[in-house]
This record gives structure tokens, sequence and C-alpha cells, in this order.
């Protein structure tokens, strides 16, 4: 069912949505300081003979060798924080997984977003794990089939929550997280991976 804030077993995927993963108190001092202390960017990409801007805030941190490439750019990582080194410490041992690389996305309001993709890079192996942790405002999270254009299922990612995507899913299904015109007050996502064949 769409706008369901449960999530229902997906065909070919692995899903699993933990709200409340991290106390709220502790939720709101890692947002705060993560906004005041990143060295955000917002990339430029080229499309169709243009430049635009990403339309939210980046920063992308791991281990010296987590090369990464997205929306065409080969990003290198900046080193660990020790505020981020606590929480994806936290992370693995929720996951079970080593992780060694973070993608921080920060949406300002409702026209920051984060176009239809698949976290599918040949750098991520066959079957990544992605560990999205939610603080801040809430966001609607949109769930579609490879190769379909209808939203299939949609879930709203709230402060503090965890959504962990494993196994085919990143084969089979694409994600984004829409503008909207609803006030919303800033969020960050952190995005947790592990890269198994660095550029």
């Amino acid at each position: 069912m769409l706008f369901d804030d449960s999530l229902p077993p997906l065909a070919d995927a692995e899903l699993d949505y933990q709200p409340a993963w991290v106390d709220a108190a502790l939720a709101d001092i890692w947002l705060e300081a993560l906004i005041e202390q990143t060295p955000w960017q917002q990339p430029q990409l080229f499309i169709h003979g243009r430049h635009h801007s990403v339309p939210r805030l980046t920063a992308w941190y791991g281990e010296p060798e987590a090369r990464y490439r997205y929306s065409g750019v080969i990003h290198e990582p900046l080193p660990w924080t020790p505020l981020l080194d606590e929480i994806r410490q936290r992370v693995e041992q929720c996951v079970g997984q080593a992780l060694n690389a973070v993608l921080l996305n920060y949406y300002r309001d409702g026209q920051d977003s984060m176009g239809w993709h698949s976290d599918a890079e040949p750098e991520l192996g066959r079957n990544p794990l992605i560990a999205s942790l939610n603080l801040g405002g809430s966001r609607r999270f949109d769930l579609r089939r490879v190769g379909a254009t209808r939203i299939e299922h949609s879930l709203t990612l709230d402060h503090a929550s965890l959504l962990v995507m494993r196994g085919p899913t990143q084969h089979h299904w694409q994600h984004q997280v829409a503008k909207t015109r609803r006030v919303c007050a800033p969020r960050l996502n952190l995005t947790f991976r592990l890269i198994r064949f660095p550029l």
C-alpha cells in the first residue's frame, strides 16, 4: 500500500526499517554536530551540455582507499572524524558487516532531493549492503521496480531511524527522495557502505 509507514515484504528485496534506532536526544546531538562540522559541497553535474548543481549538499568520508564514483564524479574520501567513526561502529554492530565509507547528504528543505537510482556501482560488489541513518526532518522514501515508472511503495524516514537494504535489492529496485512543497525541517542522511573494489 502506498504511503503506509510499515514496510511490507517486497519481492527481490531485503529491507529492514528500524524506527527509533537510536535515542532521539543522542540523534539530536549528532545532527547538530554533523551539520556544523561537515565541510559541505554541492557538486556540479554536466548533463545535456549544461552544468547543474546537485539539489542537496554532500560529503564523502571513509578509509583512504574508499574512492567512489557517483553522479559521474570520482570522490576521494575525507578521513573519519571521531563522531563518524563512533556512529559507523554502532551501525556495523547492528548490521554485522564491516563498513569503510559513508556518504552524507544534507537536505536543507523540501526542494533538496535525490533522484531515482540504485546503489549498484561496481565498487560495491554484487549484493551491497547500504545502511541509511536518518537525522532531522522526516522525508518520504519512494521505491519502484527497475524499468518501471510507478511508485510501488513509500515509507516515511523519521528522525533517528535506520533503513538497511541488502541482498538483491539494488539489482531490482530504485529509490528516490522527491522534492516536496511541504515545509520540511532540515534532514541529514548518512548512507554507510563497504567499498569492495576501490577505483
